[in-house]
């Protein structure tokens, strides 16, 4: 049976993800965050030790929501060939495009950080990204397996950069003038053509560019291959 404090707690933590979402860190009271989760001061400060620990704990949940099945399935990934491996990273990377809700509010989240960065986040980021940053190196390594440690770090952010780059403007991606239907489908177009860029760029870090350009075309064509079972027959990115 669920205790009445665990109910409290979640209550708190669901109003407060949605205002912090919403209006960011700063722009997000206490006051708001006890009238939406109808509870009194007293409770926020019980359970998460006032604003800070609550926006920590959010932070914590948001980013675990997207990066644990990565983690947690790290060694499947590992027995597959590092292209389908790098396509599964870049899928996963993708997909709250066409999530909606609370990895939406997540990414909201993380889009307020961007513009305004706290204190908080940057310390729960040099806690928690470890795990999450050391599976983008070993995946980037088995395509550059000569390269120091900086340059493998370097290239992973690089990796998980042009994913980001769709995610953290899926709100003007999807609005005129670009207008682009970010669904399942536009994701796995996506994971097509960034697999492919990807490549070229991994190929181009290893000192073999041009191989790895043709290389990167032609994995790119199998991995659309191995999509055409997930896609509609219609254009994803149509108005």
């Amino acid at each position: 049976m669920t205790r009445p404090s665990d109910i409290t707690r979640g209550r708190i933590l669901k109003a407060a993800e949605r205002l912090f979402a919403d209006h960011g860190y700063e722009e997000t009271s206490i006051r708001a965050i006890v009238a939406k989760a109808r509870v009194n001061q007293a409770a926020i400060n019980y359970h998460f030790g006032g604003k800070d620990g609550l926006y920590r704990e959010v932070l914590r949940a948001a980013f675990r929501a997207l990066t644990e099945h990565q983690l947690s399935h790290a060694q499947e990934t590992k027995s597959m060939s590092r292209e389908d491996a790098l396509a599964e990273f870049i899928r996963h990377q993708l997909h709250p495009l066409a999530a909606r809700d609370e990895l939406s509010r997540h990414f909201r989240i993380f889009n307020w950080e961007a513009v305004r960065p706290t204190t908080v986040y940057r310390k729960l980021l040099s806690e928690e990204a470890t795990p999450f940053l050391g599976l983008a190196v070993d995946l980037v390594r088995r395509f550059m397996p000569d390269a120091d440690r900086p340059t493998l770090i370097m290239a992973a952010v690089w990796l998980v950069g042009q994913c980001n780059i769709f995610i953290r403007n899926r709100e003007q991606l999807a609005n005129p003038p670009v207008s682009l239907n970010l669904d399942e489908r536009a994701v796995e177009q996506l994971t097509t053509l960034v697999s492919g860029w990807a490549l070229a760029g991994l190929g181009r870090g290893s000192g073999a560019a041009q191989p790895f350009r043709s290389f990167g075309l032609a994995v790119a064509a199998h991995i659309e291959i191995n999509a055409v079972n997930r896609r509609a027959k219609r254009t994803p990115f149509s108005g």
